[in-house]
This record gives C-alpha cells, structure tokens and sequence, in this order.
C-alpha cells in the first residue's frame, strides 16, 4: 500500500498544473478534473514521467436534467475518463464535454493503445475525437444510420426515431 501511495503522490505532483479538481475517491485511485485544453499535456506528463500505461478510455452520458414546463431541457454533458494503471494504482483524467462541444484531440500519438478507446468512443457516444485517423466503423454495422449513437441515454432503438438525429 505505501508503494501505492507514493505513485499516486507522484502522479498528483505531475498532474497538478492541469487540475481543475483532485479527489481520492479510494486509497488507491486519483481522480483528477481537468479542461480539454489541458488533455494532451497532462498525458504527456505521465508519459514523459513514465507513470503506468493507458488502462481505458471510458464516456459516460449525462443527459441534461429536466426542467419545469415551459422551458427548454438543461444541456447534456459527456465525461471522458482516461484510466492510467502503475500496479494497484490508477490515475483517472476526467473531462467533461458539452454535448455542443463533444470534441477533444486524439492521444493515440502520445500512447498509440488509445486509438481503439477513442474510435469507440467517436462510434457509440458522438465524441469527436479530433486526429483520429482512422474511418469507416469499429463495432457497428457499414449502414448504420449518421448521427445516431447507440450509448447515448437518448437511444430508442429503432421503433422510435431519435429526435435531431440524422438519418433516423
């Protein structure tokens, strides 16, 4: 455990300059909020310090919250959680994107491992995932409709067309 805590000591001494928040939600985790500008330096901070290796690249959907009659839905918001691994320890960069602004750089130059996170992530969640070069689809089918992604909260299926989706 001391081991443990002096890695995620370090990586917090290296992510500082980045963080927007810190939070240890566990011994052994640290969660750090940072701001998309800020991605690709605090990866290449941990890179350059040789702090573990890209675990996972996870997106969570949080639809806007409703409001009462008569006004317009809050808007919706995905995080991206970037999970580094050093034995027990994981190092977590958490961004939040507005759905109007669903777009962050690739990493996969900084640790190639990413490129298949990020494509899903691009794929299933509507995450534009700037530098990505690769195209076409990694889960679902060539004729799946454009602009309907099936991790997205607002997925119905298809019994139902998704509203503002194109294609459905």
């Amino acid at each position: 455990m001391a081991s443990t805590i002096g890695s995620l000591g370090a990586a917090e001494a290296v992510l500082k300059p980045f963080a927007k928040a810190i939070n240890r939600p566990q011994p052994e985790r640290l969660e750090v909020s940072i701001h998309p500008d800020d991605l690709l330096a605090a990866v290449r901070a941990l890179v350059d310090e040789s702090w573990g290796y890209l675990s996972a690249i996870v997106g969570l959907d949080r639809p806007g919250q409703p409001v009462t009659q008569g006004e317009s839905q809050a808007e919706g918001a995905i995080d991206v959680l970037y999970l580094f691994c050093s034995g027990a320890a994981v190092v977590t960069l958490r961004i939040t994107l507005p759905y109007s602004q669903a777009a962050i750089p690739t990493i996969s130059g900084i640790t190639p491992t990413a490129m298949l996170y990020e494509w899903e992530l691009r794929e299933m969640l509507g995450v534009e995932v700037i530098g990505l070069r690769v195209t076409g689809h990694l889960i679902l089918a060539d004729d799946w409709p454009v602009g309907v992604y099936p991790l997205r909260k607002s997925f119905t299926g298809f019994n139902q067309p998704v509203a503002g989706a194109e294609g459905a």
